[in-house]
C-alpha cells in the first residue's frame, strides 16, 4: 500500500495513504511503458485507520464505467480492468454487495506523494522520488540533459503543462472530478480515482453533485483554479531542490504556476474552437464562444446536446432550437456564429462530421449510470449496465438503438447528488 499525503478541501493531512487499495506491481508493455496493476478494495492496509479497507460494488461500477467513458473520450484516465464480487457484505449507510475493482494506472504517484516526504523534511526522499517520476513520466523531457539546468523546476513544467490540458478536456465535455484533492491529482496526467464524479446536463459552472463539497470548492467551473492551487502545493515540496536561496526557488516555481493559466485558457480555447467548428484562429473567438455558453446559462441548455445539434444545424437547426426557448437570442447569436464560420476555409460537410467527432452524443448521465448500478447492487441485473457501457464505449456515433441514451434527465430523474465510495 502506498503512503501519501494531501491537502483535503484545503486542509494537509500529514499521512493519508492507500486505505483499500493494494499495488500488485508494475506490468510493462510491448512499448516498455510501465502501468501499475492495483487491486481497490482487497481489505485492511496500515494505512487504513478505522475505515474496513472494502469496496462496496456500487462505487467500483461506477468507476469502471466512468474510467471507460473518459477513456473513449480520448480522455487521459486510469481504467480498470474488472470488478469482481466477494460474496461479502460491506457496511455503509446500509449493507452493501461487496466487490475489488482491479485498476490500471501509468502510475499512482500522486501530488499527494510528494507531500507526504516533504512534511517530514526528509529532502533525500522528494529528490528520489523526483528522480524516479522524471524517469516514469516525463523522460523525453530530460533526454538530453544538456537541456534541463534544473530537473526539478523542469518536471514541474511538465506536470503542469498535463494538468493544463487534462483540465482543459474534463472542463470541454461537462465533467466534474469532484474531489480534486491533492492526494487525487496524478503526476502522470491521467484522470484518477473516481468517486463522486459525474457529467453536467444543464450548463452551469457552479454545478457540484459530491455530496461532501457543501461549498463547491471544486465545483465544475473552479477546477481549473484548483489545479493550479494543487500544482503550488507540489511546487512547495520542491523549492529545496529548485535553489538552495529559498527567495530564487520561490520566484522560479511561482513564474511556473503563474503561467498556468494562460497555459490552461490556450487548451481550452483550443478544444472550444473545435467544437464549435472553427479551424482558424481570429481575436474575437473567446467572445463568440463565451457568449455562446452564457446563452446556454440562461437557458439552462444542456451541455453536451447544444455542441451536438450545433454540429447538425447545418441540415436541421430544429433539434437545437428545441434546447433554447429565446430564439431571438439564439437566432442573433446563430448569426454571429456563421458570419464568423464565412471567414474559415473548411468546407460545409468537412466541418459537419469534424464537429461530430469532438462532440459526443453520449456521455455518462448521472441518472442512467445511477440506473445501471442500482440494477447491479440492488437486483444482480448487469443487463443496464453493459448496455450502456456498449454505448458510452462509442460516444462519437450515431447509435438510433440506443438514442434514449442521448436525453438528458427529466425533473422526475435528476441525480442532485454523488457520493464517495467510503
Amino acid at each position: 500500500a502506498m503512503a501519501y499525503a494531501g491537502h483535503q478541501f484545503a486542509h494537509f493531512v500529514p499521512q493519508l495513504g492507500d486505505g483499500r487499495a493494494i499495488l500488485l506491481g508494475e506490468l510493462q508493455a510491448a512499448d516498455g511503458q510501465l502501468y501499475d496493476l492495483q487491486l481497490k478494495g482487497a481489505g485492511r492496509t496500515p494505512f487504513s485507520r478505522a475505515g474496513d479497507g472494502r469496496a462496496a460494488l456500487g462505487p467500483m461500477l461506477r468507476e469502471y464505467l466512468i474510467s471507460e467513458a473518459m477513456f473513449a473520450l480520448g480522455i487521459p484516465t486510469t481504467r480498470a480492468l474488472a470488478v469482481v464480487t466477494t460474496g461479502q457484505q460491506v457496511l455503509r449507510e446500509e449493507p452493501q454487495p461487496g466487490a475489488v475493482l482491479t485498476r490500471i494506472a501509468a502510475s499512482h504517484l500522486r501530488v499527494g506523494t510528494f507531500e507526504f516526504f516533504a512534511a517530514r523534511g526528509d529532502t533525500q526522499a522528494v529528490r528520489a522520488l523526483l528522480d524516479y517520476a522524471i524517469q516514469r513520466h516525463y523522460p523525453h523531457r530530460f533526454a538530453n540533459s544538456g537541456d534541463v539546468t534544473n530537473r526539478a523546476l523542469a518536471f514541474l513544467e511538465c506536470v503542469a503543462h498535463r494538468q493544463a490540458a487534462l483540465i482543459a478536456q474534463w472542463m470541454s465535455v461537462g465533467f466534474i472530478h469532484g474531489v480534486m484533492n491533492t492526494d487525487n491529482m496524478a503526476i502522470s496526467g491521467e484522470t484518477i480515482d473516481y468517486g463522486p464524479c459525474a457529467f453536467m446536463d444543464q450548463y452551469d459552472p457552479g454545478t457540484v453533485f459530491s455530496s461532501i463539497d457543501q461549498r463547491g470548492r471544486y465545483a465544475y467551473g473552479n477546477q481549473p483554479a484548483i489545479a493550479q492551487w494543487n500544482l503550488a502545493r507540489l511546487a512547495e515540496t520542491l523549492l529545496p531542490l529548485i535553489d538552495v536561496d529559498q527567495s530564487t526557488a520561490v520566484a522560479s516555481a511561482t513564474a511556473v504556476i503563474e503561467a498556468f493559466s494562460a497555459n490552461f485558457d490556450a487548451q481550452l480555447l483550443a478544444l472550444m474552437r473545435r467544437k464549435v467548428g472553427l479551424s482558424n484562429l481570429q481575436d474575437d473567438d473567446p467572445r463568440l464562444i463565451g457568449d455562446l455558453l452564457a446563452l446556454m446559462r440562461e437557458a439552462r441548455a444542456d451541455f453536451t446536446l447544444t455542441f451536438r445539434y450545433l454540429a447538425g444545424a447545418a441540415r436541421d437547426e430544429a433539434p437545437l432550437r428545441a434546447l433554447f426557448a429565446d430564439q431571438a437570442l439564439l437566432d442573433a447569436w446563430l448569426g454571429r456564429w456563421r458570419s464568423r464560420l464565412e471567414a474559415d476555409p473548411q468546407p460545409t460537410e468537412q466541418r459537419r462530421l469534424q464537429m461530430l467527432q469532438v462532440n459526443p452524443a453520449f456521455i455518462a448521465r448521472n441518472h442512467q449510470v445511477e440506473a445501471a448500478l442500482n440494477a447491479a447492487s440492488q437486483r444482480d441485473d448487469l443487463a443496464p449496465l453493459r448496455t450502456l457501457l456498449t454505448v458510452l464505449q462509442r460516444p462519437f456515433d450515431e447509435q438510433p438503438a440506443h438514442a434514449v441514451l442521448m436525453q438528458p434527465p427529466l425533473e422526475s430523474q435528476r441525480v442532485l447528488a454523488t457520493f464517495c465510495g467510503t
